[in-house]
């Protein structure tokens, strides 16, 4: 299969995948804006196969209808325990679909939102934005257990697939990493990286999974200097549990919330 990345106004990315067996066949995954991909479908004479949906948020959504509306119909594939309505086929964790002649297993990826899902192949993980590249998203008006443990359940995925996640975020999110895991030669490594390719406006999605799983923190919290740092962090709390996940997340999700609020981590990029 071919996956193309089509950039937004904001910091999203729509993923556009092609079929090798059928060359005029696309499927496009959380649209949030139309403009990007009504062009690309009409520049490359392209029929849309269906569209991908992870969950309801409006930068994932907001280009359905005029894509449907001038592309044609096609099946809008998600859980239907969402609220959005335009969903047309459901799916289940565990319901295998066929996606440019390749089978995506559907994985359920609570913690964003509550009916929040994953597409994988073995070769490409289209994960919304539960992960990030570096980073991971927020557990938006639920418990942080749930986002602990889709996370994990990504982590054990094959490790040479690629991960195609719902923004553009590496930037800050490997700062916070090489502050919460100062020893880590990986996230040294991967933020000098980071920061070439962000001054040369070259995306830093996708990324190996085997990457992420050496330097995204919050593919790393219970891993034992990280986590120890956790601990340390949270000591004066009685019940703060150490062999809790959740815990675990929430801490280190509450870290990075209160840098973010500085601008710290995305600082230095002109250096």
């Amino acid at each position: 299969m071919e996956i193309v990345g089509l950039p937004t106004d904001y910091d999203n990315y729509i993923w556009v995948i092609r079929s090798k067996a059928d060359a005029k066949l696309a499927w496009v995954v959380d649209p949030g804006e139309s403009h990007r991909v009504i062009p690309y479908f009409q520049e490359h004479n392209l029929t849309l196969a269906g569209i991908l949906l992870t969950h309801h948020h409006y930068d994932h959504t907001d280009g359905i209808v005029d894509i449907l509306a001038t592309l044609g119909n096609a099946p809008v594939i998600s859980n239907q325990r969402g609220p959005f309505k335009l969903v047309s086929q459901h799916v289940e964790a565990g319901e295998v679909i066929s996606i440019a002649d390749h089978d995506f297993e559907i994985l359920a990826t609570p913690g964003h939102t509550h009916e929040h899902i994953a597409f994988y192949h073995p070769e490409a993980l289209f994960c919304g934005d539960v992960l990030f590249t570096a980073g991971c998203g927020k557990a938006w008006h639920q418990s942080a257990k749930p986002m602990a443990e889709s996370l994990i359940k990504l982590r054990n995925l094959d490790e040479n697939c690629w991960v195609y996640c719902g923004h553009e975020y590496t930037y800050g999110n490997i700062n916070f990493a090489a502050i919460a895991e100062p020893n880590n030669p990986d996230i040294l490594a991967r933020q000098a990286e980071v920061k070439r390719k962000t001054q040369q406006g070259i995306p830093c999605v996708p990324e190996r999974l085997s990457i992420e799983k050496k330097t995204n923190p919050f593919l790393r919290f219970d891993q034992t200097e990280l986590k120890q740092t956790l601990l340390n962090q949270n000591k004066i709390f009685e019940n703060f549990k150490a062999d809790d996940n959740g815990n675990l997340y929430a801490s280190l999700r509450a870290w990075k919330d209160s840098l973010d609020q500085t601008g710290c981590l995305e600082a230095g990029l002109n250096d």
